[in-house]
């Protein structure tokens, strides 16, 4: 049966992980681009049902860009590369997981399948944002300015190798959200206004039973529903250390190291005595403007999206804008956070049921208390991306640290070469404290001179402590 659109490629070429924040989710983010074949057979349309074989249980989607080459490439560069594009559809690459076990990077008989690789309902000649929908609820959405390999890149990349064709089909990767569909379920792809691809899931016949069959465990399973590998956001140990040391000690320390842009200005902790420890993950906001709030504001909005994406260990950093005219978050989504396991949230916004906060177990920093909703001045945009948070440059995956004083931002390269520093920091400073407590001068003393670095290395040693 021929595609409404006219596609017919030779080749559709999938590209693995290619947007930052599935790399981040993935836990991995690569050098260079790398990709797999799906066959011809696999394309489908929009309306067409895919099928999921009975006995097995972990169908996953990815809503991604299909790029349809217009003309011969070889050897282009990148800056040719656009000229050979006939335009742009949604497209969803379907996988079954259960089979992922049996052809490990080439995914032949995990997405291989017949109808596997729907694309449609219209070729577009420009793309902006992909959105992802699952029964109606918008899962999956990101900007092209997400990618870590743009499609100029991907076209001259693959034409070094091999001629691609008029008709070729490039599926340039999916963000974060990807998930697990089942019989019953409608999973819907589009691009900017476009329309969407839609593609209901029904249950067909069991595979055959030939050859290897389904096999499914706990790591297969997470990695389906899109988690992040097993293992701690932040190291336990790391956790520890920084929150026995003052973001005072730290800040000197990133000095040392010079970052001198570290603090995160304007924000007070709604309660004082709790500690922070944490590794970043962004939101950022932008100032309201109705046509943007009204496609982009409601329903599972980019905040609510991220407080959901949320895992133990991370700490929701929002980018206000350093603006206190209305909240940017209130205690439903806060104790929502809290549940996912977060380690905290900074906002250099306002914050909405401030009073609540002081009773809740989670750190939060904020510019201001405020009882208007963001809707009042802004319109939250996207996640996982840089952003600026309190006159600070906040990288996802960036750790920070905070305490009654306020929050430090640690590039995540030296956080333990910084946290160890700060512990020996205050391990000195305590003796000094002990020492000018007893009546002695600060001469020699502080900062410690030999005479007192040795009675200091002494007291290491009687304590048993180690170098």
């Amino acid at each position: 049966m021929d595609h409404p659109l006219g596609l017919s490629p030779g080749k559709i070429i999938a590209t693995h992980l290619n947007f930052r924040s599935r790399a981040l989710e993935r836990g991995r983010r690569p050098e260079h681009p790398s990709y797999f074949l799906k066959p011809p057979s696999s394309l489908s349309w929009s309306g067409r049902p895919v099928v999921r074989p009975a006995g097995t249980s972990l169908l996953g989607f990815e809503g991604e860009i299909a790029v349809v080459l217009g003309r011969r490439a070889h050897r282009v560069s990148r800056a040719e590369a656009l000229d050979c594009v006939a335009g742009y559809a949604a497209a969803n690459d379907f996988g079954l997981y259960d089979f992922r076990h049996a052809d490990q990077g080439s995914n032949l008989r995990a997405k291989g399948h017949d109808g596997f690789t729907p694309i449609g309902p219209a070729l577009v000649p420009s793309v902006r944002w992909l959105r992802t929908y699952l029964n109606g609820e918008l899962v999956q959405e990101a900007s092209i300015d997400e990618l870590l390999f743009p499609v100029d890149l991907l076209i001259a990349d693959l034409s070094r190798f091999m001629t691609l064709e008029p008709g070729d089909i490039i599926l340039a990767g999916t963000p974060a959200g990807a998930s697990v569909a089942a019989p019953g379920d409608v999973v819907e792809v589009e691009l900017d206004s476009s329309g969407r691809l839609r593609t209901p899931v029904t249950e067909g016949p069991a595979v055959p039973d030939l050859g290897v069959q389904p096999r499914v465990d706990e790591t297969v399973r997470s990695a389906a529903y899109g988690s992040r590998p097993p293992g701690p956001v932040l190291p336990e140990a790391l956790a520890k250390a920084l929150t026995s040391v003052s973001t005072a000690t730290l800040s000197a320390q990133l000095r040392k190291h010079g970052v001198e842009h570290h603090f995160v200005e304007g924000v007070r902790p709604a309660r004082p005595g709790l500690r922070m420890a944490g590794v970043a993950r962004t939101l950022r906001y932008v100032a309201l403007r109705e046509d943007v709030a009204a496609e982009r504001g409601g329903g599972m909005n980019a905040q609510k999206r991220t407080v959901e994406e949320l895992r133990p260990g991370e700490i929701l950093v929002i980018e206000a804008r350093g603006d206190l005219g209305a909240g940017t978050l209130g205690d439903i989504l806060a104790l929502r956070a809290l549940r996912r396991g977060a380690a905290g949230v900074v906002t250099d916004g306002g914050l909405r049921d401030s009073p609540s906060f002081a009773t809740l177990d989670l750190p939060v920093y904020y510019g201001a208390p405020h009882a208007a909703v963001l809707g009042r001045r802004h319109v939250p945009m996207d996640s996982q991306l840089p952003v600026t948070c309190g006159g600070v440059l906040v990288l996802p995956g960036d750790v920070l640290a905070g305490d009654a004083e306020g929050v430090v931002v640690i590039p995540r390269a030296l956080a333990e070469r910084v946290a160890a520093a700060a512990v020996e920091q205050e391990r000195e400073e305590r003796f000094i404290l002990d020492r000018v407590a007893e009546g002695a001068s600060i001469e020699g003393l502080y900062p410690l001179g030999p005479r007192w670095r040795q009675e200091y290395e002494r007291s290491r040693s009687d304590e048993g402590g180690e170098r």
